[in-house]
């Protein structure tokens, strides 16, 4: 049985909700790109000044490039059937979660190779620390490693579970979202092994976004059922706050330049939460954005922040409710996907 959200939580959320002018984040501007296609993940590509958007489907499936600055499209990768896309800037190697996976030379936009992969790639997680990038499945291997270099695999790992977002703190320990099983998995990237699990212990659930903030060892996990953002201890697990989120979140990031945590949630709000002590965290702004934009990326050079999304009819009648912690929606209409840029 799914946790029902405290009422406490409903009240906070409902007064961020109410003051979301105040603070410093804003929309800068809303793109529209258009095109046919799904979407899933967005990636910023800071070194290379490039944002990569896969657009998934079988009439026409490619990875799209975009300037960094201009939000202009520059060049497009055709037949790459993926949810998202990561660049390494040391080897200047991309990674497309396709299947097979695509590795391609982000400055041409060509195919390098085609890396053979079992389970479903799903997103993508890079450790720049290993050269690795991370292809996640919530089917087993749950995660498969891949050496950037020369995009060989190097090893791959079952958690028994349905895998979102991981992070790497650099020092040889990856974080896994474990989404059914309310928990973070804590992964030896040397070994390739398990090493522990952090439950969320009742305070959070349906884990899908999830950030590291490693200078101060703490994981921002954002949770869907309730919709709140779980901060815990990264070397023991640990809980040491629980703050309400937007629903429907499908990513989070932590930017260390401001030292704040920023999760979208599909209901259209991105909230800021900062650290104001050892174990203190306050939500400092709920931005309001557009409904559906719930993955997010971070240009480290300028600080903006990258949302997408596109416009929805009304739902069909008889459509069945949706899951726990998902928003029902419509159809997508056609030509409305668009990419939003936040900035201070």
């Amino acid at each position: 049985m799914r946790k029902a959200i405290p009422a406490a939580l409903l009240l906070l959320w409902s007064h961020c909700a109410f003051a979301a002018g105040d603070g410093p984040y804003r929309i800068l501007r809303s793109v529209t790109i258009g095109g046919e296609g799904g979407f899933d993940y967005i990636t910023a590509d800071s070194a290379g000044r490039r944002l990569y958007v896969a657009r998934s489907g079988k009439a026409n499936p490619r990875l799209l490039a975009f300037d960094l600055d201009t939000l202009k499209q520059t060049s497009e990768l055709d037949g790459v059937n993926a949810h998202g896309a990561i660049v390494d800037p040391a080897s200047h190697h991309g990674f497309a979660s396709s299947k097979p996976v695509t590795m391609f030379d982000p400055a041409a936009m060509t195919v390098l190779k085609n890396i053979a992969v079992d389970g479903n790639p799903d997103g993508l997680s890079f450790d720049p620390s290993a050269h690795r990038v991370y292809v996640l499945s919530h089917t087993e291997p749950n995660i498969t490693a891949i050496d950037t270099g020369d995009g060989t695999v190097t090893g791959t790992v079952n958690l028994n579970a349905a895998v979102e977002e991981t992070k790497s703190d650099g020092r040889g320990h990856l974080f896994v979202a474990l989404e059914d099983k309310d928990a973070v998995g804590v992964v030896d990237t040397r070994t390739m092994k398990v090493t522990a699990r952090y439950p969320l212990a009742g305070r959070g659930g349906t884990p899908a976004g999830l950030a590291l903030d490693a200078r101060s060892h703490v994981l921002f996990v954002a949770c869907r059922n309730p919709a709140v953002m779980v901060m815990m201890n990264a070397d023991s697990g640990t809980i040491l706050a629980t703050l309400p989120i937007g629903l429907q979140n499908d990513g989070v990031l932590f930017n260390p330049a401001t030292g704040e945590a920023l999760a979208p949630g599909g209901d259209g709000h991105l909230t800021v939460i900062k650290q104001d002590g050892p174990a203190h965290f306050a939500v400092k702004q709920v931005l309001p954005t557009l409904a559906g934009a719930r993955t997010i990326a971070l240009d480290a050079k300028t600080d903006h922040i990258f949302l997408m999304t596109a416009d929805y009819g009304p739902v069909p009648d008889g459509a069945p409710p949706p899951v726990p912690g998902r928003i029902q929606r419509g159809p997508m209409l056609p030509d409305s996907f668009k990419i939003i840029e936040v900035g201070r």
